[in-house]
């Protein structure tokens, strides 16, 4: 899979947790880097380990699925993109939780991390090496988690959540995208 790919899916995916961060600065108001580095680190580290746990079902799986595997990647994916306008669309702006809690970051970094898990699987489904995609997944969601608890300290009127819908429509047009290649490539 090419760079490009891997990091518009690594974009896609880190739009949920971007949207969390940029919450938690609403919340924080005064961002201080001991506040702000353990929610990137927690984001960052769950978008890039879960892909393993979802590669390693995935792997197992290939076998028996290697004729209609772009077709799973591609269900997985109008999924999780549509899940993730779905739930922007019907909850809004909706996130309350305190972002200085560790127990309140893990959920959160799990909950966001729960469509990298499934990107795992299709990362095992297609055979695809797992190393440079963790990576980049994980620096991506860093980042962009850093960022956003920044972002929603300096701008107390930013609406994160339109960010869950710009990554659902990634996800569905990296999901055509496999399926156009497959088909006629």
């Amino acid at each position: 899979m090419a760079f490009l790919d891997i990091f518009l899916i690594a974009l896609g995916l880190a739009m949920d947790s971007f949207a969390v961060s940029i919450t938690a600065g609403l919340i924080l108001k005064k961002c201080k880097i001991k506040d702000v580095m353990p929610i990137a680190v927690y984001m960052g580290f769950f978008q890039g380990v879960m892909p393993i746990f979802g590669w390693l079902a995935g792997k197992e799986l290939a076998q028996y699925v290697e004729s209609f595997d772009h077709w799973i990647a591609f269900v997985l994916l109008v999924f999780i993109g549509g899940k993730m306008i779905y739930e922007n669309a019907i909850k809004g702006n909706k996130h309350c939780f305190n972002p200085k809690k560790h127990i309140v970051l893990l959920g959160l970094a799990f909950a966001t991390s729960i469509d990298a898990l499934i990107i795992g699987v299709n990362f095992g489904l297609l055979r695809l090496e797992l190393a440079r995609p963790i990576l980049i997944i994980g620096i991506t969601t860093f980042i962009l988690s850093f960022a956003g608890v920044y972002l929603g300290g300096r701008f107390q009127k930013l609406y994160a959540v339109k960010m869950e819908t710009i990554g659902g429509i990634v996800l569905i047009g990296i999901a055509c995208k496999i399926v156009f290649e497959h088909i006629w490539c």
